[in-house]
Formats: structure tokens, sequence, C-alpha cells
């Protein structure tokens, strides 16, 4: 039997978060470099993985099957496609740059402090929500993914009500009690997400009776599963609506802004960053596969929600006073794009979409770990507590101007090829909807630049004057991110070439084709 390398990759973080908690509370640096080495670990499996994956073979690959709940079909059934793949490096990247942008957001705080801050528990959490970020990214058995899609709400809530941002404008006792609201409000939206989906997979369950992916998205391509048009429908928003809140989509998003503005900086980039893109990756992996009838049904109702999601949350970044919510608006609009592509059910925008996923995380993260390590120096999350920053600490200002003009999709860096792809694969098909949707880039540049001149330009404030500019572990956190931001948007082939064959098989699930350009014949 061949190494079971993409259970490895899982169970990596796991051993880890049980390892990092289970270190004497008196070592917390010891507590940090044993996370910090599970981590890389990972990351050097995930490399392992993605290099090992063939573009060209079978549509899932490094496949695990093994029995598990026989008498009702669930099986632990493991496998990556092009997209998953993509997402698994992007998730496996990422971690070991949140834990060192947060290497002293759990130590204890001050002596006297009603809060104590478990710096092993912090740590330990991370590598927990890795590992089942991971699982759910690799996972072709329904049930298998519906357990961890469910499971890492459980640490995200600890992460979001555990560890809050110091940097609150109402002292502590009012942090603490945001803190409890942003945790329960996002514990209970996902969860009602969650059980609705349930519902659906048992739903699947009694009509295809098995729960793996690919048997039954066989089945329904070989005529041997008829779902009854109703029931199909019912089925597809089941798994839609969980998918739909996790993502978010308006008008399920409202625990976003809350869980960002109050979980600390490190944990705001998993949320967006990581944890988000289950929502939208699960879309295009099981809403589109098993349920292609009602997915073409749907996707009126869920374009015209994804242009709603993209102006209204540019809108409400615009008017942000809080940097990071602003953030966390701004990302909604993204996220919007990204299902405006799936969507859209064109090669260009469902590439564009997956290459969005990947980007997005790579920008939201460097520009949220950069404005954290701002906010952590000023002690302020608000805009107007800023000024001149860049006459005082350049280098911080520089990257800061990247992470910005990365979220408004600047040419020549990753989002723009991402955002390009998803709108001409969107105007393709529906060219009302792609050209409503290009409004949002007009607001990104909108807010981003307005962001950049009232914190970084004009006169020094007095506050800021002494700021220190970006330490050694703080650039060792943000300068590979602006590499790979300058690297994919000059040349993102690398990513294509990997998930482009996995979405025309997407296609060819919901049996749709690019559609003709109109030439005029010449005459």
């Amino acid at each position: 039997m061949s190494f079971p390398l993409l259970t490895a990759t899982a169970a990596l973080p796991a051993i880890g978060a049980v390892a990092t908690a289970a270190v004497p509370a008196a070592r917390r640096n010891a507590a940090k470099a044993l996370a910090l080495l599970f981590s890389l670990a990972t990351l050097a499996l995930a490399i392992v993985v993605l290099v090992r994956f063939d573009p060209d073979g079978a549509r899932y690959q490094l496949t695990e099957s093994h029995a598990w709940i026989a008498d009702f079909g669930v099986r632990y059934e493991l496998g990556v496609d092009g997209i998953g793949v993509a997402l698994v490096a992007l998730t496996a990247l990422l971690i070991p740059f949140i834990m060192l942008a947060g290497w002293h957001d759990a130590d204890p705080l001050e002596t006297g402090s009603r809060r104590w801050r478990p710096t092993q528990g912090f740590f330990a959490l991370i590598l927990a929500v890795e590992a089942m970020v991971i699982l759910s990214f690799e996972a072709t058995d329904v049930f298998v993914f519906y357990i961890f899609f469910e499971a890492m709400l459980i640490p995200m809530y600890f992460l979001i009500g555990g560890f809050g941002d110091r940097a609150h404008e109402h002292g502590e006792v009012a942090a603490s009690t945001q803190r409890s609201y942003a945790a329960v409000k996002f514990l209970l939206y996902n969860l009602v997400g969650g059980l609705i989906m349930l519902a659906a997979v048992i739903g699947l369950y009694v009509v295809a009776g098995n729960f793996s992916l690919t048997e039954i998205a066989e089945a329904r391509a070989n005529g041997t599963l008829d779902m009854a048009t109703n029931t199909e429908r019912w089925l597809f928003l089941g798994f839609f609506f969980a998918f739909a809140v996790k993502a978010p989509l308006w008008p399920l998003h409202t625990w976003l802004p809350n869980a960002m503005g109050e979980a600390t900086t490190p944990v705001a980039v998993l949320i967006t960053a990581v944890v988000d893109k289950v929502g939208t990756f699960a879309m295009l992996r099981f809403c589109l596969q098993l349920f292609p009838e009602a997915s073409k049904w749907a996707t009126p109702f869920i374009l015209v929600l994804a242009v709603i999601s993209i102006i209204y949350g540019a809108l409400l970044a615009v008017g942000q006073r809080d940097i990071k919510r602003l953030v966390a608006y701004a990302s909604i609009s993204h996220f919007g794009f990204i299902i405006l592509g799936i969507f859209a059910m064109t090669s260009q925008g469902q590439s564009g979409a997956t290459l969005y996923m990947v980007n997005h995380g790579i920008s939201t993260a460097a520009l949220m770990l950069v404005a954290g390590f701002l906010i952590s120096r000023r002690g302020s999350r608000l805009i107007a507590d800023y000024g001149g920053v860049q006459k005082v600490a350049p280098v911080l200002a520089g990257t800061f101007l990247i992470g910005g003009l990365a979220t408004l999709s600047l040419p020549g860096l990753a989002p723009f090829v991402s955002e390009f792809l998803v709108l001409v694969g969107t105007f393709a098909r529906y060219p009302a909807i792609g050209i409503i949707a290009t409004l949002g880039i007009v607001l990104a540049a909108l807010y981003t630049l307005v962001l950049y001149q009232r914190t970084m330009t004009g006169p020094v404030k007095p506050e800021v004057s002494t700021m220190p500019d970006l330490r050694p572990r703080e650039l060792l956190v943000v300068a590979p991110l602006i590499v790979l931001l300058i690297f994919l948007g000059v040349y993102p082939k690398p990513v294509t070439n990997i998930v482009d064959p996995a979405v025309q098989q997407t296609l060819s699930d919901v049996h749709k084709k690019d559609p003709q350009p109109e030439v005029e014949a010449a005459k």
C-alpha cells in the first residue's frame, strides 16, 4: 500500500496541535517554536503533494479509500483535483506566516490583568484549524467533508472569543463583550448553515444510497441515478446555503466584519484567507458536481446575489472608520467576484474564480498582516488616529501600499489576472452582470487609496512620530507574500496549468461549454 500522503498532510498539523498544547505553561517560546516547526513540516508535505500531482492525469489523484461506517455507506475517502491541490498548498503556505505574525499575540497580558492568554492553546488551535481545512479540501466522501466542515467551527470559536484584538478603543471589559458577541455570532451563523446542510446530506444518502462524491457523480453522469427535479433543487439549496454562509455571500455575511474586527490580526487572516475558502471551494466541488441541473436553475439568482455582494461590500468598505472592518467588507466584495466566476459557467470565469481564491488569500494576508503591525504600534484600529506614517516608517508604508494595490487588482499584481478572467468569463455569457460587476473595481480603488492617503500621507501625527519601522520578523512575514503577489501577477501560469483541467471537468459536469464569440462574417 502506497504512503497515505493526503492523510499525512492533514494529520501532521493535528499531531502538532496536540503536542503544542501539551507543552508546559512556563515554556511558551518552546510551544511557539514547536508549532512553527509542525506548520513548516506540513508545508513541506503540501509541496510534495503539489509536485506529485499531474494536471494531465486522473481527475482525483493520490486517492485513499478505507471502510469506516459500512452500514451507512460512509468511507474515509480522500483525493485532490487541481482546485483542491492549489488550496491545500495555499493553506499550508499561509499558516507559518500567520504564526510568525502572531508570535506575541497570545503572550500573557500585563501583571494584574483579569485575562490569562494561554500561548500554547493559541498556536494549537491554529494547527487544529489547518488540519480540518486541509481535510475539507481533500475529502471526496460527502459525510467526511461535512464532519470537518463543521468541526473547524470549534477551534475558530475559541480563537475569536478567547484571543481578541488588544487594540480596542473602549477598554478591556467592552472588548471582552465584543469578542464574545463576535464569536457567538460566527458560531450560530455557521451552525445554522451546517444543520441545514446536514439535512441535505441525509437526503442525498436517501436518494443515492452512499456518500461517495465520485460514485454519485458517475451515477448522475451515466443515468443510473436520476433525481427528481424538486428533490435535486432542495438538496442543492441545502448545500449551497451552508457554503454561502461560510463564503460569505450577501445577505449571510454579517458575521464576518464582527469576527475579523474583534479577532487578533493573524486570526482575521486565518478566517478570510483560509477558512472562508472552504465555502467557495465546496460550491465548485459539491454543488456543481452533485447537482448540475439545480446549479443551472439557481444560476441567475446566485449571480444577482454575487453582484450585490461585490457592490455592497465595496460601498461599506468606503465608509469604514476601522481598518480591520474595512478589509473585512473588501473581502465580502472579493468573495462576490469568486462566486460570480463560479456560476458564470465558463472556463475563464471558473479558472479566474479558483485563481482568485489563491490570490485573494495571498493579497489579503499581506495587507491585513501589515495593517496588524501598524495597529500594534499605535494601539488603535481607527483610520483617523493615523497620518504621515510613510515619513517615519517607509518600509511599513511601502508594503502596506503594495498590499493595498493588490487588493484593488492593479495590473502586474496577482489579483488582477484572476479578476480579469472572472469578468471576461462573466461578460461572455452574462454581459449585463459583467458590466455592473466592474463597478466593484472602481470602488476598490476608492477605498484602498483613501485608506492609504489617510493613514500614510499628510502631516505626521504626534502619536505616530516615534513609530518604528518593520522589524526583521515582520519583514520575514511580509516579504515572501509581496514576492508572490508580483510573481503570480506577471506569471500566473504555474497555477492556471494546475487548475484549468479541473475547471474543464467541472464544466463538463454541468454540461456547459464556453459561448462562441460572435464574429461578423467578412464581406
